[in-house]
């Protein structure tokens, strides 16, 4: 990161804290846990901070943020760079296991159109399943090696299960269970404390400063960032899941990555889907 970016973003990180301190943040109450409230909170931020985006578009990240861009997605999506990724899911879902079993055996309604109910609480286990967990869970419960959670055929299964889901609400449920809500509120936290050697939470970036630049890439807001994943970065030159995006972010942070799947990571992806429910699930999607 150059030297100009890292000053303005620690200036921005700085301004974050005086706004969270004056309230003027979509945290919610700093003593009360009230996931309604919060994601209440959370969207009327942004459409309140961006009143000529429509509130569906923030699912589409940077594009929504800019004129020309959003122009050069809708040429990008005749094309899109996830449709080999998304072949490839299809493929490998109706593809049966050695056993016989396949996907379809792990999932509600054979794991189609299901994308918008992840992650959910698993009140028997006390912890968030997310569709990565999921998947690979499927995978070894039938005999099958894990894959990696941050690309190649996670990333194709997570694309072609968020397809079909596409344009249906994300709709996340929190349970009446104190570990539900300690899940989220962990997760809450997290998103917001600040990390690294930059010193930078998630929430400087996609809360504090959606809309600016980072050298050459423009900040995607934190409202329905999660409805697009997975997605192709030009970056990458590739396909990553929710979890290679987590994890790229604490590294670009100049700190130290957790495991893909970890409970800190599972948890920040409950909050943030669960703040984003209602806007339409757009994956998978692409980004510069």
């Amino acid at each position: 990161m150059k030297l100009r970016s890292a000053i303005y973003l620690a200036s921005a990180a700085l301004a974050l804290a005086a706004l969270t301190l004056a309230g003027a943040l979509p945290s919610g109450a700093a003593d009360t846990v009230d996931p309604v409230a919060d994601a209440k909170a959370f969207r009327k931020f942004f459409t309140d901070k961006f009143p000529k985006v429509k509130l569906e578009d923030f699912v589409n990240g940077p594009y929504s943020m800019n004129e020309d861009l959003y122009r050069q997605w809708q040429d990008k999506e005749q094309f899109p760079p996830y449709e080999f990724a998304l072949e490839m899911g299809k493929e490998m879902f109706s593809k049966p296991f050695k056993n016989g079993k396949s996907y379809e055996d792990c999932f509600p309604n054979k794991g189609i159109g299901v994308r918008q109910n992840y992650p959910y609480f698993d009140e028997k286990e006390g912890k968030v399943i997310t569709l990565e967990l999921a998947l690979n869970r499927c995978r070894e419960a039938n005999g099958e090696p894990p894959f990696s959670y941050v690309k190649d055929e996670m990333a194709a299964l997570t694309a072609y299960m968020a397809f079909t889901s596409r344009g249906k609400p994300m709709d996340i449920k929190i349970p009446n269970d104190p570990r539900a809500l300690e899940a989220y509120e962990n997760g809450k936290e997290y998103f917001y404390t600040r990390r690294g050697q930059l010193n930078f939470s998630c929430a400087t970036c996609h809360v504090q400063s959606p809309g600016e630049r980072i050298r050459a890439e423009i900040l995607a807001p934190a409202l329905g960032i999660v409805n697009a994943m997975p997605i192709y970065r030009s970056e990458w030159s590739g396909m990553g899941t929710t979890s290679r995006r987590f994890t790229t972010c604490n590294s670009q942070i100049r700190g130290v990555p957790l495991s893909p799947q970890d409970d800190e990571y599972r948890n920040v992806e409950y909050y943030l889907s669960y703040v984003s429910n209602g806007l339409p699930i757009s994956g998978p999607g692409a980004r510069p």
